[in-house]
């Protein structure tokens, strides 16, 4: 069971270096194990700083504060540069030019040291599965979120030039991504990563009969010292392009902390993309982004980032400059995550990483546009996004490239576990500990295993899209 000290000591042990004594033994093996639990312990720790900001401020949703610096632009656009997604061995499998890969690119000593999420490096050796047909996210007469007139299938195909490169779905959805096997120990979770035939044995996996793809946390009532649950990540890796989440449900409740994000090599230096994320029994959700030194949001002003979300804290993204906190905006839409995404029957949420930058929309079951239903994506028709991080102040391509996507649900750990006591954040007016009458989330967690029935992703796809020639 891990016990939480108090912030400015969580804080003093990520920022300060930790892994001196363990280069020195000389081992190369041992100085990478290091490094790799150390730059996962302070997983988004943006969202542990800001619900505790505003659980002592008392308030649901804040305005921007004033920012502790001005923002840094030191990024140009990227413009002109091919959105390719890569298969091992660095081949393109876009007919777009470049791999946008930068040469050389490494992070200082500090960063490379420390990471924000429980992330790791891309893998690059695995054979990617080949893209199959897609089938419609929603029905085709879903309304368009701008308001404009479904379009015709033929229609949108014909003006839209995204085509699928990789998708996920149906009865081979598991079959492109590699389990994790280990303790989640990178973010002090109470969560067992299991293997895809164990996991299988224990039904934590499976394809529904509505063609879904299920993943669960165990339910045994009492455990010892972890809970099993499921982390996957694509074998397929990208650099750039439109990646849309359609999922039905996300696992909730008091105690949990999923995500649907992605990373790429050497982070920070490959940058990293949390598409979903939040704890216990939030409703909106959270688009953060982690980075190397550089690259900043141009303004906190929603309307001047033409966003629907509100910035959580600063516009730095740099992990070793925000003590891995990065840039996050949190979504308006109090059905954007957890129980009330859930109860409307879930939706979509779509990532776009071109030369414009990087930018996520969340669109509720009842309200996909019809270009994207059809498989035929028209970002220009969305309106505006919950977050943007804009290439004027952020090179989309020098700071993000060869990124994997990755599915978690671990429980309790710096955030889920860091937060149980507070209370004021959208979906958690009253804390976990209050509701569920236990002292701490680990505590919770091994003992109370019924508790754990909603904590589960139903995906029906995953996929990823580059730009046509």
């Amino acid at each position: 069971m891990y016990l939480h000290v108090p912030l400015f000591l969580v804080l003093l042990v990520n920022v300060a270096p930790s892994d001196a004594a363990l280069f020195s033994r000389g081992s190369d093996k041992l100085s990478s194990a290091a490094t790799h639990v150390h730059r996962h312990v302070i997983k988004r720790s943006t969202g542990l700083l800001d619900d505790i900001r505003l659980a002592y401020a008392g308030i649901r949703q804040q305005k921007p504060q004033a920012l502790l610096q001005q923002p840094k632009l030191h990024c140009v656009n990227n413009a002109g540069k091919g959105l390719a997604g890569i298969a091992p061995g660095g081949i393109s499998t876009s007919n777009a030019t470049g791999s946008d890969v930068p040469a050389g690119s490494s992070s200082s000593s500090a960063a490379s040291s420390s990471i924000g999420s429980s992330r790791r490096p891309t893998s690059l050796t695995a054979t990617p599965i080949a893209a199959s047909p897609t089938s419609p996210v929603s029905s085709a007469s879903a309304p368009s979120a701008t308001g404009a007139a479904p379009s015709s299938p033929s229609s949108s195909a014909s003006s839209s030039p995204w085509k699928v490169a990789q998708s996920y779905q149906g009865s081979s959805f598991f079959d492109g991504w590699d389990f994790q096997d280990s303790p989640d120990t990178t973010t002090h979770g109470v969560a067992l990563y299991i293997d895809r035939d164990s996991a299988q044995a224990a039904n934590l996996i499976e394809i529904n009969d509505a063609g879904n793809a299920v993943m669960r946390v165990e339910t045994t009532p009492t455990v010892s010292q972890y809970r099993k649950s499921i982390r996957i990540t694509t074998q397929y890796s990208y650099t750039g392009g439109l990646i849309v989440l359609d999922a039905v449900h996300m696992p909730t409740g008091c105690g949990t902390w999923p995500a649907f994000w992605s990373n790429g090599p050497n982070w920070p230096a490959g940058g990293e993309i949390d598409m979903v994320e939040g704890v216990n029994d939030y409703t909106n959700n959270q688009v953060t982004l982690h980075t190397d030194p550089g690259c900043t949001m141009p303004s906190s002003d929603p309307s001047a980032l033409d966003i629907t979300g509100t910035l959580i804290a600063t516009t730095d993204c740099s992990a070793s400059e925000t003590g891995n906190a990065g840039c996050g905006v949190r979504g308006s839409q109090t059905n954007s995550y957890g129980a009330a995404f859930n109860s409307i029957g879930g939706g979509v949420y779509a990532t776009l990483w071109d030369d414009d930058g990087i930018k996520t929309w969340f669109f509720p079951r009842n309200s996909i546009p019809s270009d994207l239903a059809n498989g035929a994506p028209q970002p220009d028709l969305w309106g505006n996004p919950m977050a943007s991080f804009p290439a004027s102040s952020c090179d989309p391509f020098k700071y993000f490239y060869q990124h994997t996507a990755i599915f978690d649900t671990t429980l309790c750990g710096d955030w889920a576990g860091g937060v149980w006591g507070a209370a004021g954040v959208p979906g958690q007016e009253q804390s976990c500990a209050a509701r569920t009458n236990v002292q701490t989330c680990e505590d919770f967690v091994l003992n109370h295993g019924s508790s754990f029935t909603d904590a589960y992703w139903e995906v029906k796809s995953v996929k990823i899209y580059q730009k046509s020639s």
